[in-house]
């Protein structure tokens, strides 16, 4: 079957040069344990939506504490634990879910119409690339891009021409997509991420004033920031918890050092696991987007407020 995100990076991982033997046999391992794992995610079912979200929560702690401790912590080599992050073996397991959880929680009748996933080039800004001298076809309209580790999109089409009948060998033609739910995630939200995405916010709403901006994370690694300051529309904490302090993670960096302090680790894991009311929270706000109707003044002047 096709692979997403996440075990792409296995598989990058497990063919890569740098990788050591031993941990090549471990990636190769943990690529059937994925290939269930997405299985699962997808064949799930239950009698309700909170159910079936629940459940899909489960299967994500379960196959996260499989790769974080049996892939990653009790490798005997450090590759794998010092290597994670720009490997990417880690963090990409959410971007992987989320899209899932997304199209298996809300069933929509125009759900169809978005593209969902992660790092999709989102429309952040357009600019004419022309002059008096050289106008360039169709006024050489040119688009800037964005990825986002998670969006709701859709798929628009645009044609600039000088000529008002856009008679083609005079216009230009372009497609791309307009972000409406965006969000980035990270395994530790710290200042300088938070900083960040507030201007990643800004510029997407910039772009598509009526976009919603999310900000996700495993861990929190700063003191908390009100977002009314920001055009981030909500942070979710979907571990609730804070980073594991420096002097503990420093003894994680050697293998002799990660043996020692497993026992605690794991419990750590699963004193703290994916909360399932955290992501029902960020269904809720996708599920009220969607459910907008727009302003309508029967409905107005019956409330009395808009």
């Amino acid at each position: 079957m096709a692979r997403g995100l996440h075990g792409e990076k296995l598989y990058a991982a497990a063919h890569s040069d740098k990788t050591p033997r031993a941990d090549v046999l471990r990636l190769e391992r943990a690529l059937e344990r994925y290939d269930d794992w997405v299985r699962q995610l997808e064949n799930a079912s239950a009698q309700s939506a909170d159910e079936l979200l629940a459940h899909l929560v489960d299967l994500l702690n379960d196959y996260k504490n499989f790769i974080d401790v049996e892939l990653i912590f009790d490798s005997d080599e450090d590759f794998l634990y010092r290597q994670r992050g720009q490997l990417k073996l880690d963090n990409s397991v959410l971007e992987e879910f989320l899209p899932i959880m997304v199209r298996k929680c809300l069933p929509h009748r125009h759900l169809q119409d978005y593209q969902i996933g992660s790092q999709a080039a989102i429309f952040s800004s357009a600019y004419f690339a022309s002059s008096l001298e050289s106008p360039g076809l169709g006024g050489g309209m040119m688009i800037k891009t964005k990825n986002h580790d998670f969006s709701m999109s859709r798929r628009i089409y645009l044609r600039t021409s000088f000529d008002e009948n856009f008679a083609p060998s005079r216009t230009r033609s372009l497609e791309t997509s307009l972000g409406y739910v965006l969000a980035e995630l990270k395994t530790n939200l710290d200042k300088t991420m938070f900083q960040e995405a507030s201007a990643s916010a800004h510029e997407a709403k910039l772009a598509v004033p009526g976009a919603k901006y999310y900000l996700l994370c495993d861990y929190l690694d700063m003191q908390p920031i009100s977002t009314a300051i920001t055009d981030i529309d909500e942070i979710l904490i979907l571990r609730k918890a804070r980073r594991i302090h420096a002097s503990a993670r420093q003894a994680f960096n050697s293998s002799a050092g990660r043996r020692a302090r497993r026992d605690w680790y794991v419990g750590f894991l699963q004193e703290h696991p994916y909360a399932t009311d955290v992501f029902r929270r960020f269904l809720s706000h996708v599920t009220l987007l969607m459910s907008d109707g727009g302003l309508e003044e029967e409905s107005i002047l019956k409330t009395g407020y808009f």
